[in-house]
């Protein structure tokens, strides 16, 4: 424990943040065939669809993403007729408030297509969800990273024929209006972005959740296509889902991780810190590291520790290699704090 303390000035301790990346490739074998549905979990209450990376039941499974289907009671789809209409409905007014927001009257928001939600536009109103686990995604979705490759072949052959959907330009372009932070607009090409009006769903950064607008697998991208008006409100939810995971061929993006530090600059003068408190400092109360009286003081620096106002041990950083400190010279050790 020290003896000696010494006050850290506001020059002495800066903050600095690091942003660190992770490539996250999802192969469309694990989300759709490799262990026959086994990491596939759905559940009775029927609102959403859970991928894993191995199958669910093994301790050692780990969850990927969920995937759930959801339209506006505001889209000319909604009836009272249709297979889980009021659960659709509640699905898509769940993802709608958490990610668009309310208007000036408190009513939910649908999603829009060019992010531009005061303006009007087009609006996206009936989606496919797929929200990613916070294992993968992390603090947040790099932008401009996200990739999702879909099969646009019949449903017998869905890879025969595939589209990219990527977040194309979002590092310049993603839009801040959104409740839960940042997101980007998907397009089917390069060549697409910027043109709003082709944009084909969102990507959420730092919630990690994709939207997709179901009328994309109606355009001619898709060849063998499937009827949104009669998948959608005669299929449950469940059968959507599979509809959507049987078409992944690949979903890949890079995670960001947040890592904040502080930084002590711990300065030791010339003056200072040359003796040490360590009871083998001191032998029949001579310096042992002296050979003659008239030698200088001399120490030899192993650790910094990081006390609070009222001299509370808080952090220990440990040094490498021992530092010889005398009166000859000065040292200034950097001291890094990540949290």
């Amino acid at each position: 424990m020290a003896t000696t303390f010494k006050t850290l000035s506001t020059s002495d301790v800066t903050s600095t943040k690091t942003l660190l990346h992770e490539v996250i490739p999802l192969t469309g074998t694990i989300v759709s065939g490799t262990y026959s549905d086994n990491n596939i979990k759905n559940y009775s209450h029927g609102l959403f669809q859970s991928v894993y990376d191995y199958p669910y039941l093994s301790s050692s499974a780990n969850h990927i993403f969920d995937i759930t289907v959801g339209y506006s009671s505001a889209n000319s789809l909604s009836s009272s007729t249709n297979t889980q209409n009021s659960k659709k409905i509640n699905i898509y007014n769940q993802m709608a408030q958490v990610l668009v927001g309310h208007d000036v009257t408190g009513t939910i928001m649908a999603f829009d297509q060019d992010g531009d939600i005061t303006s009007g536009g087009t609006k996206f109103r009936e989606c496919y969800f797929m929200s990613f686990a916070r294992l993968l995604a992390k603090d947040e979705i790099k932008k401009g990273s996200f990739t999702l490759t879909l099969g646009t072949g019949s449903s017998t052959t869905p890879f025969a024929g595939t589209k990219i959907l990527s977040d194309y330009n979002a590092a310049n372009a993603f839009k801040v209006n959104s409740p839960a932070g940042e997101y980007g607009l998907l397009y089917t090409s390069s060549a697409d972005a910027g043109t709003t009006s082709l944009a084909v769903g969102h990507v959420y950064y730092q919630t990690g959740i994709a939207v997709l607008t179901a009328s994309v697998f109606e355009s001619a991208n898709f060849s063998g296509s499937f009827s949104r008006t009669d998948s959608l409100t005669g299929s449950t939810i469940q059968q959507l889902s599979d509809t959507l995971r049987k078409r992944i061929q690949n979903v890949q993006f890079n995670n960001t991780t947040e890592l904040n530090s502080t930084i002590y600059f711990c300065r030791a003068s010339h003056n200072e810190f040359n003796y040490s408190s360590n009871p083998t400092y001191l032998s029949s109360s001579k310096i042992v590291v002296k050979n003659t009286s008239t030698d200088s003081p001399v120490s030899y620096i192993t650790t910094v520790g990081l006390y609070s106002a009222d001299n509370e041990l808080l952090a220990v950083a440990k040094l490498s290699e021992p530092l010889r400190k005398d009166p000859t010279n000065e040292l200034t050790v950097r001291v890094r704090l990540d949290y």
